[in-house]
């Protein structure tokens, strides 16, 4: 996809916060804290900070809502796993996502991030195993593949399948926001949902 427009429109907490865009679908991107989702995002879109980074893990504390070409959004969620957090704010964060992924209906996949140089967390597999529940599609991001060695990332790659024990059909797709490998893959998987939205509706 070719993007030429790409506006965050709104930082949302609640239901009545969302955008009153009924015909536009949504992709979520999960992923723990300091994964790269912004990074994800910015590559994407070919932007260099319209998604903000942080060096301070746990700072997004919203739903996100990027508007892509007029046609779809992304939809950036508060990272998970970062201990930091107080009990309190998780628990909160856990209830306005929750809100979300289940009662949404613009929301036709979710893609989570995950670090191919790692294991998938353990919270990487309940959120996967959270989607796949709600019988919400996904598409796992394994991001940071430019910090693993050419000859290492098939490895890598059957390990974090393993680890997270994908069901037939969901897909890897390595993918590195300093190089743009795996870019092209990623957008072909996200047209795929946002072309399903169209022909079901």
């Amino acid at each position: 996809m070719k993007v030429t427009s790409a506006e965050i429109v709104i930082s949302a907490v609640s239901q009545k916060q969302y955008p009153n865009d009924p015909l536009l679908p949504e992709i979520a991107l999960a992923g723990r804290s300091n994964v790269g989702k912004s990074s994800f995002i910015n590559k994407m879109i070919n932007r260099k900070n319209l998604a903000r980074t942080s060096s301070k893990p746990g700072k997004t504390q919203t739903l996100n809502f990027y508007k892509i070409n007029d046609v779809f959004y992304f939809v950036d969620v508060p990272g998970y796993g970062y201990a930091k957090v107080s009990k309190k704010e998780r628990e909160a964060w856990g209830k306005m996502l929750e809100e979300y992924f289940v009662e949404r209906k613009n929301l036709k996949a979710a893609a989570l991030i995950v670090d191919i140089r790692h294991d998938p967390t353990a919270d990487d597999i309940t959120m996967y195993n959270f989607f796949k529940h709600y019988e919400l599609p996904v598409v796992v991001i394994a991001t940071k593949l430019d910090k693993v060695a050419k000859n290492k990332r098939e490895s890598h790659m059957r390990r974090t399948m393993k680890v997270l024990e994908l069901e037939d059909g969901d897909v890897v797709i390595p993918f590195s926001s300093e190089t743009a490998e795996g870019k092209e893959k990623a957008w072909k998987a996200i047209e795929h949902f946002i072309n399903w939205k169209k022909e079901n509706n």
